[in-house]
């Protein structure tokens, strides 16, 4: 029986490789890189999310919810798990997707160029864009002189009206007045009653109440809790009076500790974990190493170079380098192979091919006979 669901989140994490310069950056695109501490934002994200839910996301700054939402809309990839999203998505967060050197209106046709559609359906439903945004004659300035309000109203305004199956809304409302908020909420609400899923990323708490069918609450990573939005939203403030009653050094020695567990996660034992856990309920099931590595690992785009890529980049490398050295020396790349030493000494003669030479004697020739007869 085939699950009815929109967005299936399984065994998810993302690490983050912390350099201290875009020097050791670059370096590791083409060297295995060497005591460069990790730091994982998820730790094992699994979630379901229904056709027509609305889902919300909270937690404290950092916890990793912009990161699930940007790997769900497909604008990061994840390190291991399984994202299934069946439908388009369209995210939504301040200046998202836009392009700070275009105007508003051209934002509006790349955007929704981006998505699929036509330059007539795009004539069609531009003045509807424009007049939610509401944004008045900014439309047609560079978007890098929007304030963050005017960002978020744009781009609020593209992704509702581009229809999406699966709405995802970053702290997009957080930076709206109230007449614009309350326009947005009338869209929401109407996207709920055309059964569209949604996924809304708050801290407002009281926004989250009233949007929302559920709650994921992520916390430093994890996932702590998934339910009822009242239920969960309750569990959250306990949790954030709780961590308001704590003094200053207390704060500190809380974040560590959480910060320490992200950087120090180990997939490899995550992994095992879950092999084991499979295992058991499937006793009699060989193959449980292979499914969960595929599971893991099967819909993985790797964001860093395999051994034999780093080779072959390695070795297109040496060969520029050699042809450039060939080139400067002036030897021929035979001698250059028979006499390696020679692209050391590089000739002070430069040697024309005979034909160009011979050419260029008789040209002389004549132009001296032209001086003579004046």
């Amino acid at each position: 029986m085939a699950e009815n669901y929109k967005i299936k989140v399984q065994n998810v994490t993302k690490e983050y490789d912390l350099f201290k310069t875009q020097s050791d950056k670059l370096k590791s695109f083409f060297l295995p890189a060497k005591n460069v501490p990790h730091f994982w934002a998820l730790m094992g994200i699994s979630f379901t999310v229904p056709a027509g839910e609305t889902l919300g996301l909270i937690g404290v700054n950092g916890s990793g919810k912009s990161t699930i939402s940007n790997i769900i809309s497909g604008i990061i990839p994840q390190t291991t798990g399984k994202v299934d999203v069946k439908g388009d998505t369209s995210i939504v967060a301040i200046s998202a997707g836009l392009r700070k050197n275009l105007t508003g209106r051209e934002n509006i046709r790349l955007k929704s160029l981006m998505e699929g559609l036509t330059n007539e359906e795009i004539d069609e439903m531009m003045p509807d864009i424009i007049s939610f945004a509401d944004i008045g004659d900014f439309v047609d300035q560079p978007v890098k002189s929007y304030s963050s309000g005017m960002k978020s109203r744009l781009g609020f305004s593209i992704a509702v009206h581009i229809n999406p199956d699966i709405l995802i809304i970053d702290e997009a409302l957080s930076v709206g007045d109230d007449t614009f908020y309350q326009k947005c909420v009338d869209k929401i609400s109407d996207f709920k009653k055309q059964g569209k899923t949604i996924i809304f990323v708050s801290h407002a708490l009281r926004q989250v109440e009233l949007l929302c069918d559920k709650v994921a609450w992520i916390n430093y990573g994890q996932l702590k809790m998934l339910g009822p939005t009242e239920e969960v939203t309750n569990k959250y403030r306990e949790f954030t009076q709780w961590f308001k009653s704590l003094s200053k050094k207390q704060k500190r020695a809380f974040e560590s500790k959480k910060k320490n567990v992200q950087k120090e996660f180990d997939i490899n034992q995550y992994q095992k974990q879950i092999t084991d856990d499979y295992s058991k309920k499937h006793p009699d099931d060989r193959h449980a190493q292979s499914k969960i590595k595929k599971l893991f690992y099967g819909s993985v785009i790797s964001e860093k170079m395999s051994v034999p890529n780093r080779l072959l980049t390695g070795f297109i490398g040496l060969l520029i380098i050699f042809f450039c050295l060939v080139n400067f020396s002036g030897h021929h790349v035979t001698r250059v192979l028979a006499h390696p030493r020679s692209i050391l000494h590089p000739k002070k003669t430069l040697y024309v091919p005979n034909n160009r030479t011979h050419h260029n004697v008789i040209k002389q020739k004549h132009h001296k006979k032209g001086i003579h007869k004046k």
